[in-house]
């Protein structure tokens, strides 16, 4: 892979009511829960700014994607909120992400992928 994401934990919450412009980041819900991520594979643009709202339907889980550096959060157990994470697409291609933090039996399982389109194509 010789794509690069950039990859930062945003600890800011959202302000209610607030509409959103053309700055503002592209929401993406995500959910972990018994040894899956919903969704597991993401498309996004070339150029593009993502912010993924991570959340857990059971216990405590993490998330990491490969080729940013190693980062890694870890999302809080059912009803404890959210984690808040900005990926700006700054090459094509494909990132894997991954649980980080072991959660059972089937935490090996837990992958998904992240596609960076290249720039016009549909």
């Amino acid at each position: 892979m010789t794509g690069r994401l950039v990859f930062v934990l945003v600890l800011a919450t959202a302000t209610a009511g607030r509409s959103q412009t053309a700055t503002e980041p592209r929401v993406i819900h995500v959910a972990a829960e018994r040894f899956a991520f919903t969704p597991s594979e993401i498309t996004v643009d070339e150029g593009s700014i993502v912010e993924l709202r991570l959340t857990s339907d059971d216990t405590d889980h993490g998330f990491r994607v490969y080729g940013l550096g190693d980062p890694s959060v870890v999302i809080p157990k059912r009803g404890r909120g959210d984690v808040r994470v900005t990926i700006e697409a700054k090459e094509a291609g494909s990132y894997r992400f991954e649980c980080s933090h072991v959660c059972g039996a089937g935490h090996g399982f837990m992958r998904g992928t992240i596609r960076v389109k290249p720039r016009g194509q549909q």
